[in-house]
């Protein structure tokens, strides 16, 4: 068996075996894996190698790029600017940001952009692959861009575009740049371990990130990647424009954007802690992130149906993922669960009648839409220890 590092409540000892035995795997690169059941932390492991060239283990305090497992912290971010009058939630963006009102959005809300309602998942014009870090060129060509569809009228995930749409308006509310935001009014009262655009000094902490070979994912999967083949379609322009979406994971650019959609850099135990405030309605352990009626509003459903972007059936609340109810689309737990994945394997998520706050990490990259069998194995064996408690 693979070396598991970290604390397992005995209780929970299938969980721990099962996590190693997914180290065990031929392609298997390093992981992490954080569960908390109300106040306690139940599981606390880790293990596997961090670099591509299998020298460097994966540490307690390994970092790597949750990618879009970071939404929800922007959408935290933005409802905490709800809270404090700054803006409604059916307040148009341009009442925020004037020059956005262009191209038939003037009626775009915060709450269409929460909900992957405000039909900008994807920029139609091909940008330059430089444009990705370019905050000004991002935002100037999503104010050029008009809406794919009406918006309010149907949802399509917008898994990079929800980047300047919330991050745009935050940093013009609050003055502070998107990650500093975060930072400083999630992160830090929170004791995460996590950043929307890391310091050179934690550079050296980040895992490498690769794909595992020869993985084609389930029938949804192969529908979304038949669909990005198309270069003019909505699904290629959301996943690969600019191009440098695609190819830049391991760069430093990367790493150093702040960009709420798609790349923090944090490690199972940061997810779980942030679940675990928000499976207690956003207010727990001495730290308020949102009042109670936000939260419940977050869990609410606001879209059901076909993604027009990832052509598989998906269910929001503001600005995370509800419960599906499909195999593929299941936290694994109860059917109030709600939190998000993250390309390629991450999940952060709760399930706030269980009082679970749940984190896995991996940089060993599956092709899977929505979730992940192997942190869905993970949560659905904490949840199974957890009915055999009672």
């Amino acid at each position: 068996m693979s070396k598991v590092q970290g604390y397992f409540d005995p209780r929970f000892e299938n969980v721990r075996e099962i996590f190693a035995e997914q180290l065990d795997d031929e392609q298997a690169r390093g992981a992490a894996l954080c569960v908390t059941v109300g106040g306690e932390t139940v599981l606390d492991l880790w293990g596997g190698v961090a670099d591509k060239d299998d020298q460097q283990v994966w540490e307690q305090d390994t970092l790597v790029n949750v990618f879009s497992a970071t939404k929800p912290l922007g959408a935290v971010a933005m409802l905490q600017q709800v809270a404090a009058g700054r803006i409604g939630l059916d307040t148009p963006l341009a009442d925020v940001w004037p020059e956005f009102a262009a191209a038939g959005k003037e009626a775009v809300t915060l709450r269409h952009v929460l909900s992957h309602r405000s039909g900008l998942s994807a920029i139609s014009q091909t940008l330059p692959p430089e444009a990705l870090f370019d905050w000004q060129a991002m935002c100037e060509a999503l104010v050029m861009q008009s809406p794919w569809w009406t918006p309010g009228e149907s949802h399509g995930y917008a898994p990079l575009t929800y980047s300047w749409l919330l991050g745009e308006p935050l940093r013009r509310l609050s003055e502070q740049s998107p990650g500093t935001y975060v930072q400083e009014h999630i992160c830090q009262p929170l004791g995460m371990d996590f950043f929307v655009g890391a310091p050179d000094a934690e550079l050296s902490r980040i895992a490498h990130v690769s794909r595992l070979r020869n993985q084609f994912g389930d029938d949804y999967a192969k529908a979304l990647f038949m669909a990005m083949g198309k270069p003019e379609d909505l699904p290629f322009k959301a996943f690969a424009n600019p191009s440098s979406l695609l190819t830049s994971t391991n760069r430093v650019e990367w790493q150093q954007a702040e960009l709420l959609a798609a790349n923090g850099s944090g490690n199972a135990r940061s997810l779980a802690r942030f679940w675990q405030v928000m499976a207690h309605g956003g207010r727990f352990d001495g730290v308020t992130l949102l009042d109670e009626e936000l939260v419940a509003l977050m869990q609410q459903e606001h879209s059901q149906g076909l993604d027009r972007t990832l052509r598989a059936p998906t269910r929001f609340g503001l600005g995370v993922m509800l419960e599906q109810g499909y195999e593929g689309g299941s936290f694994g737990m109860g059917a109030n669960a709600y939190g998000h994945p993250g390309a390629g394997g991450t999940l952060g998520f709760c399930d706030p009648d269980a009082k679970v706050g749940f984190g896995y990490a991996t940089n060993a990259m599956g092709p899977y839409v929505l979730m992940d069998p192997r942190a869905t194995a993970l949560s659905r064996a904490v949840y199974t220890a957890l009915r055999n408690l009672d």
